[in-house]
């Protein structure tokens, strides 16, 4: 039921983010303006993912990711409805507030699979995710042809059956409460999410915060290529709201076919270690070539790199993280993973269309390609062996 959740809410969101370039761009913004539109969401984000990370670990996975789905609901009406661009930032931030329970899903997962298939039961996770991608961008930009209200007011009623459907079918994760809200008597009290980050921030080396940084150094590249892809392919190829829908797709089908097929092969057969390595070199090889061309079918070819480059970085080392964390206060570091990937999603788009406007339309991904290159180094580095799982230290 998790998965069906997090698919529907995915397509939700990609009803309409594909569209915001074109919507501000509507609206008289300059191009450097649609970073800060897209990292709106981070940065509700970053002030949303760790409070729901202790909130699910004291009282429960379930209502945290209920009131994300309604926070969704309410984001795309505001999107639909929106007549200037502050209106577009508000939709962004309300979905950001409540879009920070993609750490309690992750905790949800390991929360109700043993060690051994975490990894494979995150690639589902996240073949969902990329299923709503998939089927997202296509109902947004057909709904397009109705009105510039009806992507939002469509995404905004999907919500609403998917909030439903959740609060009858989805259980809680969890197990029995104490009165103080530990899942058990022998629970240490939270520690604060901001200590969390600071600890992580603070020391890089332990074992899970160096896979942290993995992940965020390269989810810092994804994010540069999210917020300049619909502005290169609109100056490049004149791309428009209502054809944008038929190349974000190309991440949701390569990311369900490899995370329901290869992800787990690959898990079983290198290690996660191993597996992450291979990601950030195909994503590196991905963001690198894509602006060489200028025939679209090549550019879709490169395209195609960086799908299967996360589908194998982002779960091996999500699942790495869980391995080397006590399993009590795994919503509270999942959420300090996703405030570091906060960071890095205002930081992308921002610096990337700056960039975009003021370098060149190429320099943005030559430059996403030489971040994931520092990924890779970092992940030659690691060890295959995992080490015992380590509480947040005082």
């Amino acid at each position: 039921m998790l998965i069906a959740v997090a698919t529907v809410d995915m397509m939700g969101l990609m009803m309409v983010a594909p569209l915001m370039p074109f919507y501000a761009l509507r609206f008289n913004a300059a191009e450097w303006m649609v970073g800060p539109l897209i990292s709106a969401f981070a940065m509700a984000q970053l002030v949303s993912s760790p409070i729901w990370g202790r909130v699910s670990d004291r009282r429960g996975r379930r209502p945290a990711l209920l009131i994300g789905l309604a926070g969704a609901g309410i984001a795309f009406l505001i999107f639909g409805f929106a007549t200037s661009l502050w209106m577009l930032f508000l939709s962004r931030i309300v979905q950001g507030l409540g879009g920070g329970t993609t750490g309690v899903a992750q905790a949800y997962v390991a929360d109700t699979m043993p060690p051994a298939d975490r990894a494979k039961a995150l690639g589902w996770l996240s073949a969902g995710t990329s299923a709503g991608v998939v089927i997202g961008p296509f109902i947004g930009s057909f709904a397009a042809n109705w009105g510039p209200a009806a992507p939002g007011v469509v995404a905004a009623a999907v919500m609403l059956v998917n909030f439903v459907a959740a609060w009858h079918w989805l259980p809680e994760s969890r197990g029995e409460r104490q009165p103080g809200g530990a899942a058990t008597a022998g629970m240490p009290q939270p520690r604060g999410v901001r200590r969390a980050v600071w600890e992580i921030a603070r020391h890089p080396s332990r074992p899970a915060h160096r896979v942290i940084w993995i992940y965020c150094v390269g989810m810092l590249a994804l994010n540069a290529l999210i917020g300049v892809l619909a502005l290169y392919l609109k100056d490049t190829f004149g791309v428009t709201e209502r054809t944008i829908g038929y190349f974000f797709p190309v991440f949701g089908v390569v990311g369900v076919l490899m995370r329901a097929t290869i992800v787990g092969y690959v898990v079983d057969r290198f290690g996660e270690v191993r597996t992450m390595r291979i990601g950030a070199t195909l994503l590196a090889l991905g963001l690198g070539l894509m602006p060489l061309p200028h025939l679209l079918p090549l550019f879709v070819v490169f395209l195609i790199l960086t799908p299967m480059g996360t589908a194998l970085l982002f779960p091996a080392s999500t699942a790495l993280v869980s391995h080397r964390t006590d399993g009590r206060e795994l919503g509270l570091v999942l959420g300090a993973q996703q405030t570091l990937r906060g960071i890095m999603s205002i930081i992308g788009p921002i610096g990337a269309t700056a960039v975009y406007a003021s370098l060149g339309h190429g320099v943005p991904f030559f430059m996403a390609a030489g971040i994931v290159v520092v990924a890779g180094l970092l992940a030659v580095r690691e060890p295959h062996a995992a080490p015992e799982p380590a509480t947040i230290s005082a």
